[in-house]
């Protein structure tokens, strides 16, 4: 939930943005509209969508899971990174802001890679798991409601191969989690979230200062 990687300096960001940044324009058009939107704060910066993009690109993905779509920048980003035949399965409860998604997928001629289910996330991967889907995604990318965070986890890791990566944003959350005096909701189930991540030795993980935080975990083959 933060439109730029607010622990680079201020001075330093537009610097960083201007020698690593290869943003097409697309994706700054839908960037540009959904800051003029209700929450549009929910969009990840643009240098975290094509961190996601190098993470697909090296990793081979093709079968991709996504949990949060919003106004589908991460989404579009990614399926722009996928091989013809790459497919994301995106998750999202809101038919207003997907329908803004929509368009911009038809618009970058990847509507056919990126499968919507409007439904609450946790239904729709425990349907998969159902639907015996287990071990045959490459990549997952989770950015939803934070107090279901750990149930969207374990689900991706049921659903991701061994050696397959799995996503996690905001596990920074603006540098809350480390006051303890802050007892909301959300900043519990970060907190909540992070120290069980820590403690889940079936995975390799590496917490970076992108965005507003972004956790890798690598589902060990072994696992």
């Amino acid at each position: 939930m933060s439109t730029t990687s607010y622990l680079i300096p201020e001075k330093l960001y537009p610097y960083f943005q201007a020698v690593s940044l290869r943003e097409p324009p697309l994706l700054k058009e839908l960037r540009e509209v959904t800051a003029n939107i209700p929450r549009g704060q929910m969009q990840v910066p643009p240098e975290q969508g094509q961190f996601l993009q190098l993470l697909v690109t090296l990793t081979g993905a093709k079968k991709c899971l996504e949990v949060g779509v919003f106004t589908g920048y991460s989404s579009l980003a990614v399926a722009l990174a996928l091989p013809a035949d790459g497919t994301i399965i995106a998750c999202d409860v809101s038919a207003e802001w997907t329908n803004i998604a929509r368009q911009f997928w038809q618009r970058a001629g990847v509507a056919g890679k990126i499968d919507l289910r409007l439904a609450p996330g946790v239904e729709t991967l425990d349907r998969l798991l159902a639907e015996g889907r287990h071990g045959t995604f490459d990549f997952a990318f989770i950015d939803a409601d934070k107090a279901n965070y750990w149930n969207y986890y374990e689900r991706a890791y049921e659903l991701v191969r061994g050696g397959g990566l799995i996503a996690v944003d905001n596990t920074l959350w603006y540098g809350k989690p480390v006051d303890l005096a802050d007892q909301s909701e959300d900043t519990v189930a970060i907190r909540d979230f992070n120290r069980q991540l820590h403690r889940d030795e079936r995975v390799l993980i590496s917490m970076l200062p992108i965005g507003d935080g972004l956790t890798l975990a690598l589902k060990t083959r072994e696992a």
